[in-house]
């Protein structure tokens, strides 16, 4: 019996741990699917946070540049009177003359601009610039001089895209390396969009605002066109001299008015569609551009002018980029713009479709409560290169440099001279002009070059490159400021205390680096011969190249201290910044020798001196104060 009742416990002990134990799992799953779904829900509602803050960027930022990017592409009441200038014979020429319109606005603002050009931005970039900055980057078609291997170690120069050797794209890219002229031609024509641009940037304005003014005339016919043009010139001055308050403060002013002008003529033409019939819908047909050109013939062709006013301004999508992001762009376009305008212009047509000798000014007339009285539409490489070229026939070899010796020949004085050059290597031939007729120099020459990159900015940490001209006690030095096209110089206030913080810091890490020759990474190179192709710089490349990698092995190796060397000439340095900085500028005069050819004089005495003398002196570019400006003027025959 006891041994019976023992069994028995024992067999109801393991059950109840077995059952202990499996509570204890499912608690450990309920607890492990709770924390799961809570862990799920936080992520949830973190990302639903993350996507909603970024569309409400994208949202805003497609509000705001309504007021900078669409104004001139909206504004085009004068489509219709341009393009039947007479009268409007055939009211199915109104159905041809939308569908171009339709398509114009599809093909190439839409199409074109917001789906491929804004693609082919630079870093954000969009104009004419930033398409060349590009192409010198993915192909060797740039004419800017002085390119050295470390320009293409910047951050905003990669360019990692993958050509196949046998696509278009690497056909064209061999074509234009081919020849200099095509280079030169392709340059030309990046000048020649650029004026087109600033053009449009000046005329257009101005056209559109006094066309718009015109409108004044349907509600008050007696008004004179000297009122119309004064009340444009106002709204001109006021809309410039709002320009300098920054691109955030005008779109947030502007905005609103352009979205309630595109909302208004999209309403308008909503309306009159409605009104006057809806046949004139047809027009998206693409076969009523065909038949309008067979039935106009040679009118039909000249009246693309009037079309073309419909696109007037969709530069602005890819010229604007650097505003605004390309989804903002491409939101505010496709959501807004587009269909506006599609209703404004075909209501519009719809209008002319029935009443077609209001021709002169649908635009106002088509607006309900308005279809009265007569309104007439009252808006019926360069010279930085010659230059270049010129120091480098003239520059001095370093071999004759290092035959003057440490003084130069001539006496040292205290003080800094900065001796602003084109050339990134090698010594200008007006320091031998200076040093030539002037019995004394500086005791510290830093060869001050700036160079304009083809990329959109230069980072700040990355803009001062460095090094030594000739053996230390020279006390010789090169600087090479580089910019892209979107950085302004003349705005750098500290450029001259960034580019002696720059100095400083070459001298330490030059001296960290003598310090750890013994290391293979850090090893010096020899001096480079005089032939060579950088023959005049003194073989310390490596200092300026890898500044980041050096810094932080800099600070990883406390043991090393100073040297004696590195602190005198830090201290020479700061004492004769102290005793004065004298920027050094050449006035180089170019002259056409005396048996040179005619046209050859025309160009150089002429054509090249007007050029020069239009151009801003180059104190003013370099931002130099004038107390400290020293010219020296020369002439040189060529």
């Amino acid at each position: 019996m006891e041994m019976g009742s023992r069994t028995e416990v024992d067999e109801d002990g393991d059950n109840n741990k077995g059952r202990m134990w499996d509570l204890d799992q499912q608690f450990d799953r309920s607890i492990e699917e709770e924390a799961g779904r809570l862990k799920n829900m936080y992520t949830e509602k973190v990302l639903n946070r993350v996507f909603t803050n970024i569309s409400l960027l994208l949202l805003r930022l497609a509000f705001q540049s309504l007021g900078v990017v669409y104004g001139d592409l909206g504004t085009s009441p004068h489509v219709f009177y341009n393009t039947f200038p007479e009268e409007i014979v055939d009211p199915e020429d109104v159905v041809g003359a939308l569908s171009l319109i339709i398509y114009s606005l599809t093909l190439i603002p839409l199409l074109k601009y917001v789906f491929v050009v804004c693609k082919a931005n630079d870093n954000g970039q969009g104009g004419t610039f930033a398409l060349y900055s590009l192409l010198c980057r993915h192909a060797n078609v740039k004419n800017i001089p002085d390119q050295h291997r470390t320009d293409e170690e910047l951050t905003t120069y990669s360019c990692c895209t993958l050509i196949h050797e046998k696509s278009f794209a690497a056909k064209t890219k061999r074509w234009l390396e081919k020849d200099t002229y095509r280079k030169n031609a392709l340059l030309i024509l990046v000048l020649f969009g650029t004026c087109n641009v600033i053009g449009d940037g000046i005329l257009t304005p101005a056209i559109s605002v006094l066309s718009a003014s015109g409108g004044l005339k349907v509600a008050h016919p007696r008004m004179s066109n000297g009122v119309i043009l004064v009340v444009a010139v106002v709204i001109l001055v006021g809309l410039f001299s709002m320009q300098h308050y920054g691109t955030d403060k005008v779109s947030w002013l502007f905005a609103p008015i352009v979205l309630l002008w595109f909302i208004t003529i999209g309403g308008i033409g909503a309306y009159n569609i409605w009104k006057y019939g809806s046949s004139v819908l047809k027009a998206f047909s693409p076969v009523y551009i065909f038949r309008y050109f067979k039935r106009r013939r040679r009118d039909g062709w000249t009246s693309l002018g009037g079309i073309m006013l419909s696109i007037t301004g969709t530069e602005a999508l890819f010229a604007d980029l650097a505003h605004f992001p390309v989804s903002a762009v491409q939101l505010a376009f496709t959501v807004v713009v587009f269909p506006c305008l599609l209703l404004a212009y075909s209501g519009q047509a719809a209008y002319l479709f029935n009443k077609g000798d209001h021709v002169i000014d649908p635009f106002y007339r088509s607006i309900p409560g308005w279809d009265s009285c007569g309104a007439r539409d009252v808006g019926n490489h360069g010279t930085y290169d010659f230059n270049h070229d010129t120091e480098m026939h003239g520059k001095v070899s370093m071999a004759w440099i290092l035959g003057l010796g440490p003084s130069l020949g001539l006496v040292r004085v205290p003080g800094t001279g900065l001796v602003y050059t084109e050339l990134a290597s090698g010594v200008p031939h007006i320091f031998s002009h200076f040093i030539t007729n002037l019995p004394a120099i500086h005791s510290v020459l830093v060869f001050v070059c700036v160079k304009y990159l083809p990329v959109y900015t230069v980072p700040e940490e990355e803009r001062f490159f460095v090094k030594r001209v000739g053996p230390k006690n020279f006390h010789m030095f090169r600087c090479i400021a580089r910019y892209g096209y979107k950085d302004l110089h003349k705005k750098d206030d500290d450029f001259e205390k960034k580019l002696f913080d720059n100095l400083f810091l070459f001298v330490r890490l030059e001296s960290m680096m003598e310090g750890c020759s013994d290391s293979e990474e850090y090893s010096w190179s020899e001096p480079p011969s005089e032939h060579s192709r950088d023959g005049n710089e003194w073989g310390n490349t490596m200092v300026s190249s890898s500044v980041n990698t050096t810094v932080v092995s800099y600070m990883n190796m406390g043991q090393i201290s100073r040297s004696q060397t590195e602190m005198d000439e830090l201290e020479f340095l700061n004492r004769c910044r102290e005793a004065g900085v004298v920027h050094i500028l050449g006035n180089t005069m170019v002259r056409a020798r005396k048996d040179a050819r005619f046209y050859k004089r025309i160009a150089i005495d002429y054509i090249y001196a007007f050029l020069r003398k239009i151009c801003r002196e180059n104190s003013a570019i370099f931002n130099v104060p004038h107390e400290s400006l020293l010219n020296v003027g020369q002439i040189i025959y060529v």
